[in-house]
């Protein structure tokens, strides 16, 4: 069984804890789209933009001496883009309205981008 179907799961379920929550994506660090839940937005291209992000913000990081990297947020005038990372090999990206609780989303994301690690960490069965 491929993760895809358990992937798209958590993001429905992040979608029906958060309001104003607009769509999530999985995927690799390297910007490979694993699974979405974009209704209006194109994945291939959020998932290569993030890896670039998250390239800057590990960079950011480890020149600050503030550790491995964990999530970023950015703010638009229009809403809110927060990347977390998702085990060793994925980042979890959230898009969400201007009228999104912050602090629930990070709450509600962190917690799915921790069993979202395990999926994509854990190795197949055979």
């Amino acid at each position: 069984m491929t993760i895809e179907p358990r992937i798209r799961e958590e993001l429905h379920t992040l979608r029906d804890q958060v309001r104003h929550f607009q769509g999530g994506m999985v995927a690799s660090v390297d910007g490979m789209v694993i699974a979405h839940d974009l209704p209006d937005i194109e994945p291939d291209g959020l998932a290569a933009l993030t890896a670039a992000a998250i390239g800057v913000a590990k960079r950011l990081t480890e020149a600050t001496g503030q550790g491995d990297f964990e999530e970023s947020l950015t703010r638009g005038a229009d809403g809110y883009i927060a990347a977390y990372s998702a085990g060793r090999r994925a980042v979890l990206t959230a898009v969400a309205s201007p009228a999104t609780n912050v602090g629930r989303l990070h709450l509600q994301a962190r917690k799915a981008a921790e069993r979202i690690g395990a999926l994509v960490d854990t190795p197949p069965r055979r």
